[in-house]
């Protein structure tokens, strides 16, 4: 991951610590102050399993927000667009953080009151004691449950609250000072209603097919690494917008075991159909039936890193596999990278390190990006 002109925009005082792209360190700015941060990238880059290092005092002004960006790791596809989601939320906490000290007037409480009372108190998972933060439930058409949570400040309703929701997409309200929480529920609900048919597909993928990453997936969430197979997955990518449409997709996998479903999605890519189901129509297009649920048990799929002897590695599952067919044995990415980097009859040309298997002593590539086509 290079230091690119846009992080560089966006984030002047973040500068790379080593030439891989792997650690950063520098400030983080919003409302004219700096926060001291340090960012550590595994060697996969994946910021899903970043470590984030900050000074203490932006520890504390984050730690009602520590869920929210955990979702943006999983969610942003690069560190850019997460510092984005960082700073955003950042500047909300500060915002937040100010309110507290201001003395709310009367008019306040009673026109939240009021506004909650027309809105129906059934409809209220949470108020905080000070009245500034506030938790709504809604079920959606197919009995999905969600919340949105409210933050607001002590000049509504002129201005609008801040709005925290485990959406794929941003949620952007409409508001004028006459508007109340019910104009906000009520857009909360045809949100929800927008992304109905990105829901339905993966909720059918969660519920047919053994799901590998993530273990327990965000309604935010867009992607998912399906098992195929013995040591072979998928990783799809959905388009929260167009979720019927063709996802990006890359297999993981031994060469031999996955060449052949590649070669397969290439020719059929012109069968997809958006008038059936996302799932559907993978079966289709790669002439496979993925492990079932009910037949297969998902330790079947879940095979221990030869190195390290674990299956979950900082939260991620085994994702690199010996080309071999006689041996397949499954290595995390971050696990082989180290190890293959410890031996001196390794070279390392650019991102990519070549050596052996630590199991059969067959040559070996490992690239630092894990992203396949």
């Amino acid at each position: 991951m290079a230091w690119t002109p846009a992080l560089l925009r966006q984030c002047p005082l973040l500068l790379p610590q080593d030439r891989h792209g792997t650690a950063y360190e520098g400030f983080v700015t919003a409302q004219g102050r700096n926060f001291h941060i340090r960012i550590l990238l595994p060697v996969d880059l994946q910021l899903k399993n970043a470590r984030i290092e900050c000074s203490w005092r932006l520890k504390r002004i984050l730690h009602g927000y520590r869920h929210i960006l955990k979702q943006r790791l999983h969610s942003c596809p690069d560190l850019v667009s997460f510092m984005v989601e960082l700073k955003t939320v950042l500047e909300i906490a500060l915002k937040n953080t100010q309110d507290l000290h201001i003395p709310r007037p009367p008019e306040y409480y009673s026109c939240l009151v009021r506004d909650l009372e027309i809105l129906g108190w059934n409809r209220v998972a949470h108020v905080d004691t000070g009245l500034t933060t506030v938790k709504l439930k809604a079920e959606d058409s197919c009995g999905r449950q969600h919340l949105i949570t409210l933050k607001l400040n002590a000049k509504y309703p002129t201005e609008p609250p801040d709005c925290l929701v485990d959406f794929p997409v941003p949620f952007a309200v409409s508001w004028m000072p006459q508007n109340s929480l019910i104009d906000i529920y009520n857009q909360f609900l045809a949100a929800l209603e927008s992304l109905k048919e990105f829901w339905d597909a993966l909720d059918e993928i969660d519920g047919k097919t053994w799901v590998l990453e993530p273990e327990n997936p965000t309604r935010s969430a867009t992607t998912r690494r399906i098992a195929i197979g013995n040591n072979v997955s998928v990783n799809i990518e959905v388009d929260p917008r167009h979720p019927n449409m063709l996802p990006e997709c890359y297999f993981l996998g031994a060469d031999h075991e996955v060449n052949p479903l590649r070669t397969k999605l290439n020719n059929n890519m012109h069968l997809w159909d958006p008038e059936v189901s996302l799932l559907q129509n993978l079966r289709e297009l790669l002439g496979i039936d993925f492990p079932s649920r009910a037949v297969l048990e998902k330790s079947d799929f879940a095979k221990d890193c030869g190195i390290c002897y674990a299956y979950r590695l900082e939260g991620s599952a085994p994702d690199h596999v010996c080309d071999d067919p006689r041996c397949g044995q499954p290595f995390h990415q971050a696990c082989l990278y180290e190890w293959l980097q410890g031996l001196p009859t390794s070279r390392q040309s650019f991102n990519v390190i070549f050596g052996e298997c630590p199991y059969c002593n067959k040559p070996l590539t490992l690239k630092s990006s894990m992203k396949k086509l």
